[in-house]
């Protein structure tokens, strides 16, 4: 495949981008400072620019089979950047494709609410209210795109190497838990070639 990735500088964006050169994958990822990810790669283009810019994020896309997203609030930029990226993403997609998209958010997003804990409830209704608020926007532009997306709801995430466990699906009955972004992005490489979250919002903990 030829992978279009959007916050490759962020964890789970990084392990994915480890991830899939080390399958074999091509990857074409945004970043605002290529020498912050630190990574060359024959397979790897980077290309520079904003995914606030619509045509730094058309070159990025360009010649891809599927995307991945998992933008993150960065400093100089909006608080809407994430919700604003993703449009701009789906904006290309929806006239040029691929129709291949998979977005991480969060639990706590949308019909995830009681998912989480009491205390990360009151978070965010105060330190992370925007952010939330953001990543509900981002959701609803995804569902709303018409393309083959699947939202991806990470737990709490740590550092380290993947495990290999770590518990995936859509029930309710799933509560929020640590999950190492290795998984997260473990889990993203497999979901791109098998599609068994075909437009739903799976969660991941």
């Amino acid at each position: 495949m030829y992978i279009a990735v959007f916050g490759a500088t962020g964890g789970t964006g990084r392990h994915f981008l480890e991830q899939a050169l080390a399958q074999g994958h091509s990857v074409s990822a945004l970043v605002r400072d290529p020498a912050k990810l630190g990574i060359s790669h024959p397979q790897l283009q980077l290309v520079t620019g904003n995914v606030l810019e619509p045509t730094a994020v058309a070159r990025t896309l360009e010649g891809s089979t599927a995307v991945v997203c998992s933008l993150g609030t960065t400093s100089n930029n909006p608080g809407d950047v994430v919700s604003t990226g993703t449009k701009n993403i789906i904006h290309h997609l929806q006239q040029h494709g691929p129709q291949r998209l998979l977005v991480v958010t969060s639990l706590g997003v949308g019909d995830s609410a009681d998912q989480v804990p009491f205390v990360f409830k009151l978070l965010m209704k105060s330190v992370l209210k925007k952010v939330m608020a953001d990543k509900e926007v981002q959701e609803a532009a995804v569902r709303a795109s018409g393309l083959d997306w699947t939202i991806v709801r990470p737990g709490g995430l740590t550092d380290g190497p993947a495990t290999g466990q770590y518990t995936v699906g859509t029930g309710r009955e799933i509560k929020a838990g640590q999950v190492r972004r290795a998984d997260v992005a473990q889990f993203l490489m497999q979901e791109l070639t098998a599609a068994q979250y075909l437009r739903q919002a799976v969660a991941i903990t």
